[in-house]
């Protein structure tokens, strides 16, 4: 059965293949805008230190409380959508293209190390007045997350870690093949962003044509500043600074893991339970490395439940 939120998409994609004759980056654009708007979101651009960056956020702001997500490594803003249209209705919402993905500026020289990351969310998150919200971050987008936790506690009224980097106590099927010379995660060539899909997703959800194709196109072309970025996360995460850090975290946190992650080794969470003062994890059966993707509404309840705990 396909999620509710899929009708719409191929409502759109078949009535625009009946009346005109679209490009695919047509169709992506529209599919795309879809899928925002059926989740409650529109989006935007805003300018930060010379820098362009594009989020979403509610097309209608709610009285309720701010959510800010984290896009993973070579991921973007859109990652989120399924799980923010569980969430729009009660919350401010902000999913942020991060400098380097997405429709956000690329520079190759801006600096992408996890210190450098919290940084420039920070001016972000300034430039849109943001000054206190729950913060969720999948991958690097988690790792992210925690260090702002860290640097900024005043900041975080709760952290939702799903899967996240950093911290590689275990080794996965990642490290293996990156040690052996094959990255899944920077698509090089036709075919790859496919690859890229069934290794990091155990249960992928409906993405009608040509979505796959306009995105595996997009990650190509971003493959120069994608290997920038993967150096600089890669050296991170075996500092010791990262570990230390992280217990200065004064916010509830939530690790959620998929177990069937091959990107990051799901036995990490324990790691990041036992370092964070007041953390616990949820492991998620069937799951790979993006839980908010592949599991939406269980990743919003886990988040609701999290919530009235800690409360």
């Amino acid at each position: 059965m396909l999620p509710r939120r899929s009708f719409p998409l191929i409502a759109l994609l078949v009535t625009t293949l009946l009346f005109s004759a679209c490009s695919r980056q047509t169709l992506y654009e529209n599919a795309i805008s879809w899928e925002r708007s059926a989740a409650g979101l529109q989006a935007s651009t805003i300018s930060v230190d010379n820098m362009t960056i594009a989020y979403l956020s509610n097309e209608e702001p709610v009285n309720g409380e701010t959510i800010v997500l984290i896009h993973g490594f070579g991921a973007n803003k859109d990652n989120w959508t399924r799980l923010a249209g569980e969430l729009t209705d009660e919350f401010n919402v902000y999913a942020i293209d991060l400098p380097g993905h997405g429709d956000s500026s690329k520079s190759l020289d801006l600096g992408y190390r996890f210190e450098d990351q919290v940084g420039h969310l920070s001016e972000i998150l300034a430039a849109l007045n943001i000054d206190e919200a729950h913060m969720m971050g999948n991958s690097m987008g988690g790792a992210i997350t925690a260090l702002y936790a860290a640097t900024y506690p005043d900041q975080i009224r709760s952290a939702v870690l799903f899967d996240p980097a950093g911290i590689l106590e275990y080794d996965s099927k990642l490290v293996e093949l990156v040690m052996e010379g094959d990255n899944p995660l920077i698509p090089a060539k036709e075919g790859d962003f496919e690859r890229l899909i069934d290794f990091a997703l155990e249960r992928k959800p409906f993405v009608p044509w040509p979505i796959y194709e306009v995105m595996e196109e997009k990650a190509i072309a971003n493959r120069e500043v994608n290997q920038a970025i993967f150096e600089a996360i890669r050296d991170s995460v075996y500092e010791q600074d990262f570990r230390e850090a992280i217990t200065r975290i004064e916010a509830p946190v939530l690790v959620i893991w998929g177990k069937e992650d091959r990107v990051i080794n799901y036995r990490n969470a324990d790691v990041f339970v036992n370092r964070i003062p007041d953390a616990r994890k949820v492991l998620l059966d069937g799951v790979g490395h993006a839980p908010m993707v592949e599991v939406p509404e269980k990743s919003a309840e886990l988040f609701r439940e999290f919530l009235a705990e800690t409360r």
